[in-house]
């Protein structure tokens, strides 16, 4: 395990953490049409905070496909996961909103989940992907493009909520579709279908990402997002990409997981109100 690849994986989190709080603002502010609408990220980018959420956004991508070529699945997606901490503290400043002390406490078990995972986990080896499993990820995403359209029929918590769980499979497709890249090289990726099935999954994630902000909270959209595409990309990595724990690390890294996961999802009902100052 490469301490730059950490680094790679705490900067992405930082990166969507604060991304989601300034997507969070600029959704605020953009007329709910109801469904999941693509025009949504037309009109979300007429506004500067929202192309500079894109920006922290695409970088963040990038930072986590760094650290997928050395880390393995279910340690960089802890990571991510610690994102909604990051949100949920922003939001305090941003959203007016105290952190209630069960809060607190979940932003904590989250930063000691992570402590535990990180010294559990080994480097993650190459592994090359078949033509099966790339047909089988663009398949996902398809499917998971017509149920968040399903989705967005729904309202209120239930659908950020719902529309969270379905953007977080599409960013589960990122995940593992960094995983199974075979090279970062510019010339590799443009003919690499698994590339373009990563670009897929992204796009469609982040629009029903956006339009579950539209229906609740930053923090429960982003909690609800987090479910999906922290544990299922590290129970695939775990049982068939080879991701390997530490000899007699076990019951750390799942107490460490479990530990991560659950802070995330302790924030879920951290409810934006107010208006967003300045």
């Amino acid at each position: 395990m490469t301490l730059l690849a950490l680094v790679a994986a705490l900067s992405a989190a930082l990166a969507f953490g604060v991304a989601a709080v300034l997507q969070g603002i600029a959704t605020a502010r953009t007329p709910d049409t109801g469904g999941v609408d693509p025009g949504l990220l037309l009109r979300l980018a007429r506004q500067p905070l929202f192309l500079a959420a894109l920006v922290l956004n695409l970088a963040g991508f990038g930072l986590h496909v760094a650290a997928l070529q050395s880390l393995p699945l279910f340690l960089v997606q802890a990571v991510i996961a610690a994102s909604v901490a990051v949100t949920a503290v922003l939001s305090v400043r941003v959203f007016r909103t105290p952190l209630t002390g069960r809060q607190w406490a979940a932003v904590t078990v989250a930063c000691v989940g992570l402590a535990l995972l990180t010294p559990s986990a080994e480097s993650g080896e190459a592994v090359e992907a078949t033509g099966t499993e790339r047909v089988t990820l663009f398949a996902v995403v398809l499917g998971t493009a017509a149920l968040g359209t399903l989705a967005g029929r729904l309202t209120g918590a239930v659908g950020a909520a719902a529309l969270g769980l379905c953007g977080g499979v599409g960013f589960g497709v990122v995940a593992l579709a960094g995983r199974l890249l075979p090279s970062l090289a510019p010339v590799d990726l443009l003919t690499e279908p698994l590339a373009y099935v990563l670009v897929l999954a992204g796009a469609v994630a982040f629009l029903l990402y956006s339009t579950a902000m539209q229906r609740g909270s930053v923090t429960t959209a982003t909690a609800a997002n987090v479910v999906t595409q922290t544990a299922v990309p590290a129970i695939v990595g775990v049982l068939l990409l080879g991701d390997r724990i530490r000899d007699g690390w076990v019951p750390v890294a799942v107490l460490g997981f479990v530990l991560a996961l659950g802070g995330a999802l302790g924030l879920a009902r951290f409810e934006r109100v107010g208006t967003p100052a300045p």
